[in-house]
């Protein structure tokens, strides 16, 4: 990838958004010129429109393991997360029940919801995340109380990786009679998923994340969960969502999933060969640290605080190196407070703000690999060498934290 000044630039934000692919570019094209109809109408136009909005739906039921009216077109994975969660909560409202379970790392568009809940009278129990980035369905079960009605625990972390033992705690749900909900938004299109037989009642994904448009996502729902609408209007989407559907971004999102879940293994494979190879170079660096388990993560997922430096000083003399990289989720970005994931898994304040979060797509090189480690080395060694706290922990005024 070259920028605008015609140097390359290598791209490892996909977490935060990845480029989108031509099969979805393609698959779009046709529904912004010649079937642009409104999928509600009756004339022919409208009807050809109902027709591919039938087709995507399932499509994208058979990738995640489903039925095609369980299927709710979403404007992303915020939304879908906000309606999953509130749905839940009525339903459990109405018979008594107001408990929900959840982690202490999950992204802003659950624990926000699940903050405002609590306004309303909801006890939220939040679970503790182990050093490694993990839950167990033993801990879930434990929180699980008679008045529980919903747990929600992400597949995997949008900045760490670690993928959660999702089929396990949906087992245990199950048998607890507890509605279950996973935010899926980082796992979608890059980690097998069936619904039934991991047990999930419901789930949200995103098509930007798996090379798809921005603007569109799902949410799975069970047959037989009464969802509460957070949007008012028409009667789109079986009642469940009002407002017109986004044809073509549905349709990108349907052929981006399909070509992602074609290929999965064969692009997890390529992935975790860059993955540890990057993960190796960087672990060469002193006083660095691998955040979250080193092999149960995202294929393509590296996450590494290093200690000494500040993480926006890091990402801004990466990106004049023509390097595309993150300290985080995205939708927090402007923050200067430390990323509550990595503060959830007991880094300190300190050393949080030194995190550098590179995600990969299958578009990556070895090349590119290479030059990554270089030019993180070189980084932290010149940030490293100008700071007044890397001088005091070298002297020994300070202890280093990540030995």
């Amino acid at each position: 990838m070259n920028g605008s000044d015609g140097c390359r630039r290598i791209y490892v934000d996909n977490a935060a958004t990845t480029k989108m692919s031509q099969t979805a570019i393609h698959a779009m094209l046709p529904y912004m010129d010649g079937i642009y109809g409104n999928p509600s109408s009756l004339h022919s136009e409208g009807q050809r429109a109902s027709e591919a909005l039938v087709n995507a739906r399932e499509r994208i039921a058979r990738c995640l393991g489903c039925m095609a009216r369980e299927i709710t077109f979403t404007s992303g994975g915020s939304e879908a997360d906000n309606q999953a969660i509130v749905s839940a909560a009525r339903l459990g409202e109405k018979k008594g029940k107001k408990h929900i379970i959840s982690t202490a790392f999950e992204h802003h568009a659950v624990l926000h919801t699940l903050e405002k809940l609590k306004k309303e009278g909801f006890d939220i129990t939040l679970l503790d995340v182990h050093e490694n980035g993990l839950i167990t369905a033993k801990q879930v079960e434990d929180a699980i109380r008679p008045e529980t009605c919903l747990v929600t625990v992400m597949y995997a972390n949008n900045e760490i990786g670690t993928i959660q033992p999702i089929a396990e705690i949906g087992a245990v749900c199950r048998q607890k009679g507890v509605l279950f909900h996973t935010d899926a938004v980082q796992a979608a299109g890059h980690l097998p998923i069936d619904v039934q037989k991991q047990n999930i009642d419901m789930l949200s994904l995103s098509a930007h994340k798996f090379h798809g448009p921005k603007g569109i996502g799902v949410l799975y729902a069970k047959k037989g969960i009464l969802l509460t609408n957070l949007i008012e209007g028409g009667a789109q989407e079986r009642g469940n969502r009002a407002g017109t559907e986004n044809i073509p971004a549905i349709m990108g999102l349907a052929a981006a999933l399909e070509e992602a879940c074609a290929h999965i293994d064969e692009n997890a494979q390529k992935l975790i060969r860059l993955r540890d190879k990057l993960i190796a170079g960087l672990s060469e660096i002193p006083h660095s640290i691998l955040n979250g388990d080193a092999k149960r993560r995202l294929p393509g997922n590296v996450n590494f605080c290093f200690e000494g430096i500040e993480g926006e000083s890091l990402l801004l003399l990466l990106d004049d190196k023509g390097i595309c990289a993150s300290s985080g989720s995205a939708c927090t970005s402007g923050s200067l407070d430390p990323s509550h994931v990595l503060l959830a898994i007991g880094r300190v304040h300190d050393i949080a703000h030194g995190s550098l979060r590179l995600s990969l797509s299958e578009e990556n090189t070895e090349e590119e690999i290479d030059d990554i480690v270089k030019a993180v080395k070189e980084v932290v060694e010149y940030l490293r060498g100008i700071s007044p706290i890397w001088r005091d922990l070298v002297s020994g005024k300070k202890e280093f934290i990540i030995k």
